[in-house]
C-alpha cells in the first residue's frame, strides 16, 4: 500500500493538535490536493489543503477548542482557515455541486469522500490522504496518472470544462508541472473544442492562470501546443509564431544568465514587440499599472549596455530587455544587476547658475546633457563631472553668441 510520505509540513507546529482537534482519530479529516499530490512527487509543499465532514461552524469551534484562530474564509463554499504558528491551513467541508455554469459553482455539503472528490478536475487533484497513518485514498486512478506523468480530467473532459472554463487553463498550467511527452488526448480535444469558452471568463482569472503558466520550469513547448491548437485565440489573438519563438529563446537565457523564471517577463516576449499592444493587452486582461508599465517599456526594444538600461528603465525592465535582447548572455551578471542601487547625479541646476548660466529652461537642457553624458560613461566621479559640467556650460554660453 502507498503511503504519505512523512513530509515535514505534516510535522509542523500544531499540526498534531489541529488534526486531533478535527477528528482524525474518527476519519473525520484527510489531507487533501496539491499537499498530497506533490508530497509524493517529492515537491515542497506550499499550501496545505483539508477535506472533513464537519459542517463549516463545527470546523469553526474545533479550531478554537484547540487554541488557534480560526478564519471563515468562505463559509458559503465551506472553507475555514485555522491559522497555526506554522502557518494556514485550509479546512473545507465535503461538497457536491448542485448546478455549475462555467463560472461559478452552487454546492451542497456532503459526508461522501468520493462525491468531494469526483467534482475536483484532475485526477491527479482528487488523492486524499489519512493524516494519522498516511493511507492514501484513490478514487479515480491518479497515482498511475502521477507517476506516469499524465494529466487526466476527471469523468467527461467536455462536461468538466462546461462547468468550469478555467479548466482550460488549468490543464495546460498542470501538463506544463506535471506532464510527460504528449498530452491526455481526450483532454487536449476537449480544451480545443470548448477553446471559446474561454471569452465568459473574467480577464484577471485568465490573467492569472497565465501567469501561473508562464512561470513554470519551462513553459514554451505547452505554449506552443496551445497556440499551435487554437487556445489563445479566443482571448490574446495577438501573440503569433514570433511571440513563441521569442519565449523559447528567452527561457534558457534566463537559466544561461542565473535569472529567476518571470511569468510577466516571459508574458512580454510572448506579445508583439509593441508598446502600444501590450498596453491594450495588459488592459484587456486587468494587470496592474505596475505591471502594465513594465510590459509598455519591455516592448521598446531599447538596448545599450546594463547600466544605461538599469538607470534609464530600473532593473526590471533593464533585465528584461537585455534577455530578451541581443546583449552576450555571459556577460550578463543577473545577480549585480539585480542588487544594483541607482546612482544620483552629483550636480544640481544651482551649480550650472552659478558657473555663468542664466535660471530658465538653458540650465535645464545643460543639466540633462551633463547627465546623459555621465551615464555612458558609467557613472564617474565628482570630479570628472565638474569637467563635464564645465564643457557643457561653455558650450551653453557659446551657442548664445
Amino acid at each position: 500500500m502507498t503511503r504519505l510520505p512523512d513530509s515535514g509540513w505534516r510535522r509542523a507546529e500544531g499540526m498534531d493538535r489541529l488534526m486531533e482537534a478535527l477528528g482524525a482519530k474518527n476519519g473525520m479529516i484527510r489531507f487533501v490536493g496539491g499537499a498530497v499530490r506533490d508530497s509524493l512527487l517529492g515537491l515542497p509543499v506550499k499550501d496545505v489543503d483539508c477535506a472533513t465532514r464537519w459542517r463549516p461552524e463545527q470546523s469553526i469551534d474545533h479550531i478554537v477548542a484547540a487554541g488557534f484562530k480560526a478564519i471563515p474564509t468562505g463559509l458559503a463554499h465551506g472553507t475555514v482557515t485555522a491559522l497555526l504558528p506554522s502557518g494556514p491551513v485550509e479546512v473545507t467541508t465535503l461538497r457536491r455541486d448542485l448546478s455549475t455554469d462555467g463560472r461559478h459553482a452552487t454546492v451542497a455539503f456532503t459526508d461522501e469522500w468520493r462525491e468531494d472528490a469526483a467534482r475536483r478536475d484532475f485526477t491527479i487533484n482528487a488523492l486524499s490522504a489519512d493524516p494519522l497513518t498516511g493511507e492514501l485514498f484513490d478514487y479515480f486512478g491518479g497515482l498511475d496518472d502521477l507517476h506516469a506523468g499524465r494529466v487526466r480530467f476527471i469523468g467527461d473532459p467536455l462536461q468538466r470544462i462546461a462547468e468550469d472554463h478555467l479548466r482550460i487553463m488549468r490543464f495546460f498550467r498542470f501538463h506544463e508541472r506535471f506532464g510527460h511527452g504528449d498530452p491526455d488526448p481526450d483532454a487536449m480535444s476537449a480544451c480545443v473544442a470548448r477553446a471559446n469558452d474561454l471569452m465568459a471568463l473574467s480577464r484577471e482569472r485568465i490573467a492569472d492562470e497565465l501567469l501561473k503558466l508562464l512561470g513554470g520550469a519551462n513553459p514554451a513547448p505547452t505554449i506552443r501546443l496551445m497556440f499551435d491548437n487554437g487556445i489563445f485565440r479566443p482571448i490574446i489573438p495577438e501573440i503569433d509564431s514570433n511571440g513563441v519563438d521569442n519565449l523559447s529563446r528567452l527561457v534558457p537565457r534566463e537559466g544561461q544568465s542565473g535569472t529567476l523564471p518571470d511569468g510577466l517577463r516571459r508574458l512580454g516576449a510572448l506579445l508583439p514587440a509593441s508598446p502600444e499592444i501590450a498596453v491594450s493587452i495588459a488592459r484587456r486582461l486587468k494587470l496592474s499599472k505596475a505591471a502594465t508599465r513594465r510590459l509598455e517599456l519591455s516592448a521598446s526594444g531599447d538596448s545599450g549596455p546594463a547600466h544605461r538600461l538599469a538607470y534609464r528603465y530600473g532593473n526590471e525592465v533593464a533585465t528584461d530587455l537585455l534577455l530578451r535582447g541581443d546583449c552576450d548572455i555571459e556577460s550578463l551578471d543577473a545577480a549585480a544587476l539585480t542588487a544594483w542601487e541607482r546612482p544620483r547625479l552629483p550636480l544640481g541646476g544651482g551649480e550650472l547658475i552659478a558657473m555663468g548660466l542664466r535660471p530658465g529652461p538653458v540650465v535645464a537642457a545643460t543639466l540633462q546633457q551633463v547627465e546623459r553624458q555621465w551615464v555612458e560613461e558609467g557613472f564617474p566621479d565628482g570630479e570628472r563631472v565638474s569637467v563635464l559640467s564645465r564643457e557643457a556650460v561653455d558650450q551653453a554660453l557659446r551657442s548664445r553668441q
